[in-house]
């Protein structure tokens, strides 16, 4: 079973990206993030003709995630990430396929520092916290998947330069801590399971020409509940697809559970 999380850094832009990923991969389940689209403007059509279908939380001009399965949509356990009913952001949504617990997830960025967007971000890591221990107590495999925002290490395996995001939200010591308290639940971080060594990175600023100087992090992140992570069978990241023709800044990160 082939698990894919994709920021696509807006649908409507990236369709023939999506559809390309869908038709070469065809992976089981695929998370999307960052839509950046309303529910009612969706190119769902386009996606049904790949052989998909899904369910979505989006966004207009912001955010937005969904996950998508092959011969029909999957089963919805919930839309939204509990704790705040006054949150209003696109980022969380959850379904069941084929007995997996499946969320895809697109955390805050949380720049600048020192402003609210920060404590929105990490207010936001601790309801996501205290909702992936409930996913725990069901003693299941859980598949969290997403854009996390968050460089786990300083390790040039994951960020080409420490320094050069020192001062950044996403390598900050408290984001780092948040993640890893979620990890410290007894969650695993697939790509690191698989590839204790080497650089896996999934995003390139297109600002800085971060792509021509593979100047990029690890910022796409499938955590494994003990059980699906008994299941571990193999796990990476599709760098390829970062380099075609009007790609997303991120690339597909994936995992795959033995049956």
């Amino acid at each position: 079973m082939k698990i894919a999380s994709y920021n696509i850094n807006g649908i409507r832009a990236r369709m023939p990206r999506l559809v390309e990923y869908l038709e070469e991969q065809k992976p089981d389940v695929l998370c999307l993030q960052e839509l950046k689209c309303a529910d009612d403007n969706l190119p769902i059509g386009e996606i049904q003709a790949a052989g998909y279908d899904g369910i979505w939380h989006g966004q207009k001009g912001f955010n937005g995630v969904a996950i998508l399965t092959p011969g029909g949509a999957p089963t919805l356990r919930c839309i939204g990430l509990p704790g705040d009913p006054d949150d209003t952001h696109s980022r969380y949504i959850e379904a069941e396929v084929n007995g997996v617990i499946v969320a895809s997830i697109y955390l805050p960025n949380g720049n600048p520092v020192g402003t609210e967007k920060f404590a929105y971000k990490l207010a936001w890591m601790d309801r996501l916290r205290a909702h992936a221990s409930e996913l725990l107590a069901e003693e299941r495999p859980v598949v969290l998947a997403g854009d996390w925002n968050v460089i786990p290490t300083d390790d040039p395996d994951d960020v080409f330069s420490a320094r050069a995001m020192a001062s950044d939200a996403l390598a900050q010591p408290e984001s780092r801590q948040a993640f890893r308290r979620i990890l410290n639940l007894g969650y695993t971080d697939a790509i690191r399971a698989r590839h204790s060594e080497g650089v896996m990175y999934t995003f390139w600023d297109m600002k800085t020409n971060g792509w021509e100087r593979d100047a990029g992090f690890r910022i796409d992140h499938l955590l494994l509940s003990p059980q699906a992570a008994d299941r571990l069978f193999d796990a990476g990241v599709d760098k390829d697809y970062r380099g075609r023709e009007r790609p997303s800044d991120h690339t597909p990160a994936w995992v795959i559970l033995d049956d």
